[in-house]
């Protein structure tokens, strides 16, 4: 495992660390907290150092064992979303009292005395014209209930507003299907010293190589029913793009880069960004650890191997997914 350091924070995090929004439990199947206690010792023995997770991911059980995860283990450090949890979200929901309230819960179900980075979970982009928001966060730092914060975004433009703040992160979808997030934000936010984790790494499984046309996913599983965004951004669910488009760009990808691991060459190549602090792909059970954890391990890409990865994006995926997110 290779480390980086995670933007203005200091901390010093493995490049490819974990992501817990299915921890436990696989897209939609129940959440075993057993699962999720052997899921973080496998990552953690693997190199992991840095796990990301949500108030609002198993109704905060992956906040609990992750909270129970670091304080046994305190050279672990975290990132929680904040402010998704509310059954319709709006903008209202990321006003000073209700931060402060997520902040708050967020301790207790954690157990800890300070979260060290808290990230709005994707607010509205009227939000990020609302400072409000943002001095709320700086008080709650001054109090030391929070040690860090930043933002969790749809879209590029979020992100690149975001940095009129005093933020130390901004989570975002990068990977081989949305490349927008590397012209302009990459080197403003490198400037800045703001850290970048590349959520979706593989597309919602996409970027695995696995999936057909004829593949199907549970009624629970959201890669069934949020395809256009019935339950939340429909830039989200395998990145934005068609599924069929999906499946014909993978398979053109494992052919033309000539490999039996595309999920391995997916998340190596979101490492070739030096502005990026880690990848964060997640882990329904150990067993997943290896497959995500060995990307940091693999060679660099040629540069006739990034060509093929952008030639393939403009000639199957470009139109109109570039423009929208």
């Amino acid at each position: 495992m290779k480390y980086r350091t995670f933007g203005n924070t200091g901390y010093t995090i493995s490049e490819v660390s974990l992501g817990t929004w299915q921890l436990g439990g696989k897209w939609g199947a129940p959440y075993d907290p057993a699962t999720a206690r052997e899921t973080l010792a496998e990552a953690y023995d693997q190199g992991v150092n840095f796990f990301d997770t949500a108030d609002g991911y198993q109704n905060g059980a992956s906040e609990r064992a992750v909270g129970e995860f670091v304080k046994a283990h305190p050279d672990v450090h975290f990132t929680t979303k904040i402010g998704r949890k509310e059954p319709e979200l709006s903008a209202e929901h990321f006003n000073p009292a209700h931060l402060r309230r997520y902040v708050d819960e967020s301790l207790a179900n954690m157990g800890v005395d300070a979260l060290d980075c808290v990230l709005l979970h994707c607010p509205p982009m009227a939000t990020y014209y609302q400072p409000e928001m943002f001095w709320t966060l700086d008080e709650l730092k001054k109090a030391g209930k929070i040690r860090h914060y930043g933002v969790s975004v749809e879209r590029v433009e979020e992100a690149i507003k975001a940095l009129d703040y005093d933020i130390s992160a901004v989570e975002i979808i990068f990977n081989m299907f949305r490349l927008r997030p590397a012209e302009l934000f990459f080197p403003l936010a490198k400037q800045r010293n703001v850290g970048i984790l590349a959520r979706v790494p593989l597309a919602s499984g996409l970027l695995t190589g696995k999936f057909t046309a004829d593949t199907t996913f549970a009624p629970t599983d959201q890669r069934s029913n949020n395809r256009h965004g019935e339950l939340f951004d429909k830039g989200e669910t395998f990145s934005g793009v068609d599924y069929l488009t999906g499946v014909k760009a993978a398979q053109a990808l494992t052919k033309r880069l000539g490999t039996s691991d595309l999920a391995g060459l997916a998340l190596r190549y979101i490492l070739m960004y030096d502005a990026v602090s880690a990848v964060i792909p997640g882990a329904s059970n150990p067993q997943q650890i290896a497959r995500n954890t060995r990307a940091s391990d693999l060679p660099p890409l040629s540069q006739a191997q990034m060509q093929i990865v952008q030639n393939v994006y403009d000639e199957q995926i470009k139109n109109p997914v570039h423009y929208l997110w």
